[in-house]
């Protein structure tokens, strides 16, 4: 009997994703939180909003919440954080 293995993994296509260069500071920034729409996100989101602003100078917040945990952000939600320095993603239970 033969034994045939099958790899499911595809051959890295295009150049490697390279993460943003860090913000110099978060003073007078404005960051996008995209909350995930599980129970403890919004509260979560609350807590560091506050300190963002408070001990980080972060002049505005956008908010914005997925519709389910489940589904990718929307295009248009995109378009509302785009105007964004940095954005902040989470999940909470």
């Amino acid at each position: 009997m033969t034994l045939t293995v099958l790899d499911p993994t595809l051959d890295p296509q295009g150049e490697a994703l390279r993460p943003a260069p860090p913000l110099p500071t978060l003073d007078g920034a404005v960051v996008a939180l995209l909350d995930n729409a599980k129970i403890g996100t919004e509260r979560f989101f609350d807590f560091v909003g506050e300190i963002l602003k408070s001990e980080y100078g972060v002049r505005e917040l956008i908010r914005r919440r997925k519709a389910d945990a489940t589904r990718p952000v929307t295009k248009e939600m995109l378009a509302a954080m785009s105007g964004a320095d940095a954005l902040v993603a989470a999940i909470g239970d």
